[in-house]
């Protein structure tokens, strides 16, 4: 039976921590993994919809095991719809670890969904989208923090 991993969030952007995780899960615990974006019409995104699953895809071009989606509504009841046997999720330190756990706990008891944490790699510990997404608003390189992608704003290569 095929393992299907779901790795869900707004990606915005996607960054090299989040490769890391969908890399080590297709080393490890998943033979196929969705990436999908959660469609979040009251939140303000850096990037629109369309530019966020361009890069992913372009990070994953080459990887028939990676597909890239979006998805409205709950994750868990999405993560069912395609058949995910379990739910990703990247933790960068111990504290993060502690929440996430307590998250898939609960995801676990409610849904019967499994949540598999890792560790994003100690040197991509520092990276988040929320961090990029700060240094790009005040027109900071990030190029060390992104994934190979190209992602276009208000004319810039970034």
């Amino acid at each position: 039976m095929e393992r299907i991993a779901l790795f869900a969030g707004s990606f915005d952007p996607f960054t090299k921590g989040h490769k890391s995780i969908v890399d080590r899960a297709l080393g490890s615990v998943a033979d196929k993994v969705i990436v999908a974006i959660g469609v979040n019409y009251n939140k303000k995104y850096m990037f629109s919809l369309d530019e966020r699953l361009e890069a992913i895809k372009k990070t994953f071009g080459n990887e028939p095991r990676v597909s890239v989606t979006s998805y409205d509504g709950l994750t868990t009841d999405y993560a069912k719809k395609v058949g995910a046997a379990f739910l990703l999720r990247g933790v960068r330190s111990t504290k993060d670890f502690e929440f996430e756990r307590d998250i898939a706990e609960v995801n676990r008891r409610l849904t019967g969904i499994e949540t598999i944490l890792l560790y994003t790699e100690p040197e991509l510990a520092h990276i988040s989208s929320s961090i990029v997404r700060e240094l790009l608003t005040y027109g900071k390189d990030v190029s060390e923090y992104m994934s190979d992608i190209e992602l276009t704003r208000n004319n810039k290569q970034i």
